[in-house]
């Protein structure tokens, strides 16, 4: 199987338990990291690790485990992360090692990108020394209070949307650069709402004056695969910064037709959910004023 192929079965199994994995209170134990490097996990590893459901946020290889004198309980079961490599290409070098998957060769930089993936377990899933475990960050908390933290990402979105409230539909315009929402009083709960914000935010920054994705660029019809998969960047947009405010919204109980045509559209093109995942990242970076980084 190639690595979006394992990707995709891991997202698809998860949907077609009924869990949907960008829908899960990733903020009570913060985001999974790697142990020894301390550096979160991102893009589709992100959901990848937290639906894993271990209590812990730290990961570790099995060289990691080792070096540190611990080692892994026996029986448990890895999960995979991928990540990006870029390399110099000769056309007449020998095929990348079966873990890598070339994804395509930059023409003026003879630059190869390559698609890897290796695997790691949870804290819990490990024995290590005490004197490793006491050394070990303490897993942070959000002690804050959620709305305001909320309240934060938005006012300090760089070159925000006009946001109204009005009516009982939540969407956002291309065209006129503008979200609009029911007024908040017309939530059941006040995570809802700032969940509802975060994912029409995630749309605003595809607007050809912020991040210009083609997905909102195009005026795509309800239901075709561009629709699709911007509803899919802006849900596990709104995931991502639903974790950075420490809130974590109620399992949608609405989804049920997003989640048929999720995997629909998933068993059409393996490559969505990663691809997905990194532009839903870019969205988030963008509303939080960040940078774009590499996974």
């Amino acid at each position: 199987m190639t690595t979006y192929e394992i990707v995709t079965e891991k997202i698809v199994g998860l949907l077609e338990q009924g869990i949907v994995p960008w829908r899960r209170p990733w903020s009570a134990v913060g985001a999974p990291r790697n142990l020894v490097s301390g550096r979160p996990y991102r893009g589709v590893n992100f959901f990848l690790l937290s639906a894993a459901k271990f209590v812990s946020p730290f990961w570790l290889t099995l060289r990691q485990a080792n070096q540190l004198a611990g080692r892994i309980r026996k029986g448990e079961s890895s999960q995979l992360v991928i990540f990006w490599k870029v390399d110099a290409y000769d056309g007449d070098a020998a095929e990348p090692e079966a873990t890598a998957e070339p994804i395509g060769v930059d023409a003026h930089t003879r630059r190869r990108f390559l698609l890897r993936f290796y695997r790691v377990f949870n804290l819990q899933q490990c024995e290590l020394p005490q004197a490793v475990l006491d050394r070990l960050p303490k897993i942070e908390t959000h002690r804050h209070e959620p709305i305001a933290a909320a309240e934060r990402i938005i006012a300090g979105m760089p070159n925000p949307p006009e946001i109204e409230y009005a009516g009982d539909k939540a969407f956002y315009s291309p065209s006129a650069d503008r979200i609009t929402l029911p007024r908040p009083e017309l939530f059941d709960n006040v995570a809802e709402l700032y969940a509802t914000a975060f994912h029409e935010l995630s749309h605003a920054t595809g607007h050809p004056k912020r991040l210009a994705r083609e997905s909102i660029a195009e005026a795509a019809p309800f239901g075709s695969p561009v629709y699709a998969s911007e509803e899919l960047v802006a849900e596990m947009g709104a995931a991502f910064l639903c974790a950075e405010a420490g809130i974590s919204p109620a399992v949608l109980e609405n989804q049920s037709a997003y989640i048929k045509g999720w995997l629909a559209k998933l068993r059409g093109d393996q490559r969505l959910v990663t691809l997905a995942a990194a532009q839903a990242q870019h969205a988030a970076d963008y509303v939080l004023g960040r940078a774009r980084q590499t996974e």
